[in-house]
């Protein structure tokens, strides 16, 4: 999960690392509001995605009116499709050197890259090559992570090696100390006595990692707002992410490549799916109420047209499954568009008995149960498909 720039510096900030004074308004009204530290200032939108500079939404302002006109202007926009619901307004930082530490965990090499690069800035990763700033795949351990930027600060040049050192080991702690997966800060800005401030930051956690985690737990509930799919992971139990709010196609399935794939398979045919969810059937325990909640959440999406079940069970009993589906049905009466439901696996018969007389589609091979699923939905010159 990647956090917020505000958030990961403020994260960062009680960690002992040193970032810009800065605060976080959801409105230009708020900014009066707001203990502004002294300007001037950059006002930088909030969203969990990079490129936001290329994309004209990270702004200096030299006043408050300049600052409340940026703010205004950027909130409520989209920023490589994701929505900005605020902005950090925080102080800018001038006549220091520029330069760049990354830790990302490299799945393929099992372990983490480290890179390092004397300058900041955009295309960092081939600014980095060409000055041999490349460490591929270290273990994940912190012992390995500090040998990182031991052996990758060493040839810096003076004041650039102690400040690439000093913050290439405290932020190697707060990668071990946080299970992330992403820690970037481009650019760190450079003193030329060497002492150094995170000018901008880029922090993603594994979500799967927050049991271990309290403080981060209880920090994602907290700020709900900004990170609701987390927030109803750690609530709920299950993965539920809304894709598009003008979805057509509704979506409960089980098993997150599975549903992941399903997604890409809706979206290379030209549609919208609505939602991912990994609904993990084999926690149900009986009870329909993960079910009824996803029911709800789709039933309110307004260009809904068809919800597409896909359950491929080997633990789960589809014939329990079956009946907690009929039972959500009936307690979610807002739900009126058409079902098709591809279910898979032990109990398939006794599902099938069960879903008959329910009004629910049913169907064993997933391509025929897609078509049709698609047959509902109004094609790209506004038809229907039939």
């Amino acid at each position: 999960m990647m956090l917020l720039e505000h958030d990961a510096k403020s994260l960062l900030g009680e960690n002992g690392i040193l970032v810009p004074a800065g605060v976080f308004v959801d409105s230009a009204a708020a900014i009066e509001a707001a203990s502004l530290p002294p300007g001037p200032w950059m006002v930088k939108a909030q969203v969990a995605v990079g490129g936001r500079g290329k994309a004209g939404a990270i702004r200096a302002a030299d006043t408050l009116a300049e600052a409340a006109a940026h703010v205004a202007a950027l909130v409520g926009t989209k920023v490589r499709g994701r929505p900005v619901h605020g902005c950090r307004i925080e102080q800018r930082v001038t006549g220091m050197r520029e330069s760049y530490i990354s830790f990302s965990v490299d799945p393929a090499g099992m372990g983490v890259r480290v890179l390092m690069g004397e300058q900041g800035g955009i295309d960092i990763e081939k600014i980095a090559e060409r000055s041999g700033g490349i460490r591929s795949s270290v273990a994940y351990d912190k012992e390995s992570l500090r040998e990182a930027v031991r052996s990758l600060s060493a040839g810096a040049p003076g004041a650039l090696r102690r400040a690439l050192g000093e913050a290439g080991q405290a932020l190697a702690e707060i990668v071990w100390k946080f299970e992330a997966t992403l820690l970037e800060v481009n650019p760190l800005f450079i003193r030329d006595d060497g002492s150094w401030v995170a000018g901008d930051a880029k922090l993603a956690i594994d979500d799967n990692a927050l049991e271990r985690q309290p403080a981060l737990k209880s920090f994602f509930l907290e700020r709900r707002r900004a990170y609701p799919e987390v927030a109803l992971k750690l609530e709920e139990g299950f993965d539920y992410v809304l894709l598009n709010a003008d979805g057509q196609i509704g979506l409960v399935t089980t098993g997150a490549g599975l549903s992941m794939a399903l997604v890409d398979q809706i979206t290379a045919a030209g549609y919208r799916p609505f939602n991912f969810v990994d609904i993990r059937t084999g926690q149900f325990r009986g009870d329909p109420r993960r079910l009824v909640q996803v029911l709800r959440w789709i039933a309110a999406g307004a260009q809904i047209r068809v919800v597409l079940v896909n359950i491929f069970a080997g633990i789960t009993h589809l014939g329990e499954f079956a009946r907690l589906l009929v039972e959500a049905l009936r307690l979610v009466p807002e739900m009126r568009a058409p079902i098709v439901a591809r279910l898979v696996g032990n109990g398939q018969a006794e599902a099938e008995s069960i879903l008959s007389a329910s009004g629910v589609v049913l169907e064993t091979d997933l391509d025929r149960a897609l078509a049709l699923a698609l047959e509902h939905v109004p094609d790209a010159r506004g038809g229907r498909n039939v």
